[in-house]
């Protein structure tokens, strides 16, 4: 038997965290092509694309049980 409000959470949070990586993956592209004041900039996309990156390696690490040991 299939629990289907189960299944429609990890459908949600799925689609729901794939597109917060995607949106602060572009915000920080956005923040790279602004002109000024770049220093300020440059940090905002280098945030952004820290905690983009953060969040790819913790799903990794979620999925690959090996790293669990």
């Amino acid at each position: 038997m299939v629990d289907w409000g189960a299944f429609l959470l990890v459908a949600a949070v799925s689609i729901g965290a794939t597109a917060l990586i995607v949106s602060l993956f572009a915000t920080g592209l956005r923040l790279l092509a602004v002109t000024s004041p770049r220093g300020l900039a440059l940090a905002g996309a280098s945030a952004c694309f820290t905690v983009a990156g953060a969040a790819v390696l913790f799903g990794v690490w979620l999925l690959i049980p090996a790293f669990h040991a």
